[in-house]
């Protein structure tokens, strides 16, 4: 009687499976749990700024000062703020916006196209030289800007003074740096994406008629749209912030200036504008928001899928 009492063994097996994974299941919900914890503390911790400058762009410059932390009396304040910056003859908003866009759109444009055309050429045509070029262009990322900058200053001004060559204090001048600066990294994305397209679509292509440039620009850019994306944005979001390069090649005191060097003129030596100072960095955060927000969808696909496919 008493074997007939007792379990099979296949039950108990069973048992003792249902309770491992019963334990692991409990585990993995706990890890989960403290990551998604974790990941909310850093949301607050990385949105808090921003929500800083929101709030404050809502105020009076007494209002930031006795009390920055609370919420404004009200949020109409702010466009009392932007009234007062587009009147600002010394900030000069709107001009330096434009400046901004046309320096921004010229350099991304002509980084995305020039860089791909130069990675597309590497990787097809296999010389002696080409890896060597390669390199040269990566050779780039490991130098500091810092160490090159003042270099860079003096080699334009002599540009200008013998040759004629408008490159210093003018927008072009900026343009062509942003190209010589931001081409390394978007020379070497190229290159790993457009190792991973297979050569028989150009093939068919160039049977079918096609030209060198034709099949470029008809065939393998519309291939390389994630990762032309993703550098627009890397690219965009770095030189729409940049201050120092246009600083130092335009100068603080030219005609020219862009966003960033507008808000420096509303910190005086002795007096900050911390009311206009919040609200014109607020306006020129919207348009980088707006495109990271569009365009966020291709910087992972971007990134990743030439090391995918």
């Amino acid at each position: 009687m008493s074997d007939l009492t007792e379990k099979p063994k296949f039950e108990e097996t069973f048992e003792v499976n249902e309770s491992k994974q019963k334990t692991i299941h409990k585990k993995y919900n706990w890890k989960l749990i403290s990551l998604e914890i974790i990941g909310f503390i850093l949301l607050i911790i990385f949105f808090l700024p921003f929500v800083l400058v929101i709030i404050n762009s809502a105020k009076t410059n007494l209002q930031i000062t006795t009390d920055p932390l609370s919420l404004p009396e009200s949020f109409l304040q702010i466009f009392t703020n932007i009234g007062i910056i587009f009147q600002n003859d010394s900030v000069r908003y709107l001009r330096s916006f434009f400046n901004s866009v046309l320096i921004t759109t010229v350099s991304l444009f002509a980084i995305g196209v020039t860089s791909a055309m130069a990675a597309w050429v590497l990787v097809r045509r296999k010389t002696n030289y080409s890896f060597f070029i390669f390199m040269f262009f990566l050779s780039g990322l490991v130098i500091p800007f810092q160490v090159v900058m003042l270099p860079l200053v003096r080699q334009l001004q002599t540009m200008k003074d013998i040759f004629g060559i408008p490159f210093k204090d003018t927008l072009w001048g900026v343009v062509m740096a942003y190209i010589g600066f931001g081409a390394p990294l978007s020379v070497f994305l190229f290159h790993g994406f457009i190792k991973s397209v297979p050569i028989d679509v150009e093939e068919a292509a160039i049977i079918d008629g096609c030209t060198k440039p034709q099949v470029f620009f008809k065939v393998v850019l519309p291939i390389l749209k994630p990762i032309f994306v993703t550098l627009l944005v890397l690219n965009g979001m770095w030189i729409w912030n940049d201050y120092l390069l246009p600083s130092l090649v335009i100068g603080t005191q030219g005609d020219f200036q862009t966003l960033p060097m507008a808000v420096m003129f509303l910190a005086g030596s002795y007096l900050r504008q911390w009311d206009l100072i919040l609200t014109s960095v607020l306006l020129a955060a919207l348009p980088a928001v707006i495109l990271f927000l569009f365009a966020q969808k291709y910087i992972i696909r971007g990134m990743t899928s030439g090391a995918i496919k």
